[in-house]
């Protein structure tokens, strides 16, 4: 069964990362266009995007009224939680990077095998931004007296 699993994470990454090429998702200026709706709007990625939500919320409810996946873990759902301070600040922060780069994370991981020296330089410092949060937050959890959740 773990083959079977292996073989079907490989299956679903490469189709991720195939649609984030076709839809040109992998494009900092292609995704820049999209966010400069002041200047030369490139409104294309919106229904890449009506697409994206279309298909998550079929597999939403879907995965709502079951309790185990396909291949039979236990389904796990996040939990309706509430729009807190944190919530706000990392979704800033994130599109602040979005803006800024034009590449968040799926696009970043597909673009590192291009192995384009940039695209590999901004993987690292993603993967030392996420590092740093967690001793942030370790950090204040700390001094708090609790202990952070692994997401």
């Amino acid at each position: 069964m773990t083959t079977l699993r292996n073989l079907l994470s490989l299956l679903i990454g490469l189709v991720f990362g195939l649609g984030l090429c076709l839809s040109q998702m992998t494009q900092p200026a292609k995704v820049q266009g999209f966010l400069d709706i002041a200047g030369a709007w490139d409104p294309s990625l919106a229904f890449v995007m009506g697409g994206a939500i279309a298909v998550g919320l079929v597999g939403f409810n879907f995965a709502k009224r079951r309790r185990r996946t396909l291949l039979g873990d236990p389904c796990q759902l996040p939990a309706q939680g509430r729009v807190d301070a944190r919530l706000i600040s990392g979704a800033a922060i994130f599109g602040v990077g979005w803006g800024l780069a034009g590449v968040c994370p799926g696009p970043a991981v597909v673009n590192v095998a291009s192995l384009d020296a940039g695209a590999m330089l901004f993987f690292v410092a993603m993967l030392i931004g996420m590092a740093a949060e967690r001793l942030v937050l370790n950090a204040l959890a700390g001094r708090n007296g609790a202990v952070v959740e692994e997401d």
